[in-house]
C-alpha cells in the first residue's frame, strides 16, 4: 500500500525568522520526520501549496481535491494549518475510493517541542486503517469533520454534538 502525502504549509512546516515572529512557510518536513522515524511504508511527497491556512482560498481548496481525486494512491495524508483544516476537510468530502486524512501541528516540526511529529504518525496510521471517507486526525485522536473543532483557548481540536 503506497501512502501519497499532499503538503500544503501550515504551522507544521513554518520557518520563524526573529522575536516580533516574522515567518514563512518552509519546505516540508514530513520527508524528514519519516526519515528520522525510519518509516518504513511506500510513501510519496506532492508539495502542493506553501500558505498558512488563514490565507487558502476556495481555488486552493477545489485544487487539493482536485489533486486528491487525480492522485493514483487510494490512501492520502494532507498536511493542513490548523485554523481552517476543518474547512478543507470538508470540502474533501465526497471523494469516493479514498481514505484521506488532514493533519498539523500546533507548533512547526522544527521546533524542539513540537506536536509535528505525533500528528504525523498518527495520521499514517489512521491513514492505513480508517475506512474510505475524510479524517482528521490530531492531538492523539482521529475525528470525523462533520463534529469537530479548533478550541482555540485550548489549543486543541475537540469532538462537537453532531
Amino acid at each position: 500500500m503506497k501512502v501519497c502525502i499532499i503538503t500544503t504549509g501550515g504551522t507544521i512546516d513554518k520557518v520563524y525568522f526573529d522575536a516580533k515572529s516574522a515567518y514563512e512557510v518552509g519546505e516540508s518536513n514530513v520527508p524528514n520526520i519519516l526519515r528520522e522515524a525510519n518509516a518504513t511504508l511506500d510513501w510519496e511527497v506532492v508539495n502542493l501549496l506553501r500558505k498558512d491556512s488563514l490565507e487558502l482560498t476556495d481555488a486552493d481548496r477545489a485544487l487539493i481535491r482536485a489533486t486528491v481525486e487525480s492522485r493514483p494512491e487510494s490512501r492520502i495524508v494532507v498536511t493542513h494549518g490548523t485554523d481552517t483544516m476543518v474547512e478543507t476537510a470538508r470540502a474533501l468530502v465526497g471523494v469516493p475510493g479514498k481514505t484521506i486524512v488532514l493533519t498539523g501541528s500546533l507548533a512547526p516540526a522544527r521546533f524542539k517541542f513540537s506536536d509535528a511529529e505525533f500528528n504525523v504518525g498518527l495520521a499514517l496510521g489512521a491513514v492505513q486503517t480508517a475506512p474510505a471517507g475524510v479524517w482528521i486526525a490530531m492531538n492523539g485522536r482521529v475525528f470525523d469533520p462533520a463534529n469537530v473543532r479548533k478550541n482555540r483557548e485550548a489549543n486543541r481540536f475537540e469532538e462537537t454534538e453532531t
